[in-house]
């Protein structure tokens, strides 16, 4: 019997740890971001990204809605086809609902920070360690250990899995709902990710202290460390 029961204990722990290690990582939203990356959240709330799901209100961007043949008058803040690149983390845990508050603290009504940099609840921890290792021993943090718990680095894949989602797009993983607005309706909507990067869409750009080292690294951060601003004091 006893022998039963530390197999039983034994069955229950290995389960109890896998469902751990599958478990996904969940949306925190802008607030818990921007307690440590205030001066980021601050230039980020006048882009158009911060601004997203105003767009699908009634009576907003009325002329591109016509060209795209939606209809002006129609709120589409409801409608499960074109929230999910108007919001962060739609559908996935923590992120966006049909219903929530999309201006609430988390933001998550909005193209916010993790809908780049991936949902934060597993690897927002390490920054705060890493840069405290960084104060404490000047040794940075391989940064693969963030990449490894849901820090998305491919920031190209990941504005275009709605820039580009359109039916006759070059993405290969191209899927419904897709975007009606396409370059065939204004030539404005064609996505290069090299420029579009550059744009005001994105948050300013700040030097990185050094908390972290290693891959993977975005192509583009070597350019926006060139031009990066010192955070202030």
């Amino acid at each position: 019997m006893k022998r039963f029961l530390q197999q039983l204990l034994g069955a229950a722990a290995l389960f109890c740890l896998a469902q751990a290690a599958v478990a996904a990582p969940s949306y925190v939203g802008v607030k818990v971001c921007t307690k440590c990356h205030d001066v980021h959240g601050e230039s980020w709330v006048g882009t158009s990204h911060a601004k997203a799901f105003e767009s699908l209100k009634a009576n907003t961007k009325a002329e591109e809605k016509k060209k795209a043949k939606l209809d002006p008058a129609k709120d589409y803040t409801k409608d499960k086809d074109c929230v999910g690149c108007h919001s962060t983390g739609f559908g996935k845990p923590g992120g966006y609902a049909l219903g929530k508050d999309p201006g609430g603290p988390e933001r998550l009504g909005s193209v916010g920070c993790e809908a780049c940099h991936g949902p934060g609840s597993d690897y927002r921890e390490e920054h705060g360690t890493a840069e405290k290792k960084l104060l404490r021993s000047q040794q940075s943090t391989p940064r693969k250990l963030i990449a490894g718990k849901g820090q998305n680095f491919d920031y190209e894949k990941a504005c275009a899995a709605c820039h580009l989602n359109f039916q006759g797009s070059p993405l290969k993983g191209a899927k419904a709902p897709f975007t009606p607005f396409t370059p065939a309706v204004d030539a404005k909507y064609k996505f290069e990710y090299d420029k579009a990067v550059r744009t005001k869409a994105l948050h300013e750009h700040y030097k990185l202290k050094g908390s972290f080292e290693g891959e993977p690294v975005p192509k583009v951060r070597a350019d926006f460390q060139k031009t990066a601003k010192d955070i202030p004091e």
